[in-house]
């Protein structure tokens, strides 16, 4: 299970990439790296409270 907790926190560093090149390319291709740096912060916090769901579930 720490694999799925590893690919948790790489969510956080392409939302950190898409968002910078968001920033720096805005006339370009900002908009869809904006949308993609969102959609990786929801990815996340959606597998941050699977795996929490997960982890009590094993536990019962």
């Amino acid at each position: 299970m720490k694999i799925f907790k590893f690919f948790q926190y790489a969510y956080l560093v392409f939302a950190a990439l898409f968002l910078y090149d968001a920033i720096f390319s805005w006339e370009e291709r900002g908009i869809m790296s904006l949308l993609l740096g969102l959609t990786a912060i929801f990815m996340f916090f959606f597998r941050k409270r699977f795996n929490k769901k997960f982890d009590n579930q094993d536990r019962q």
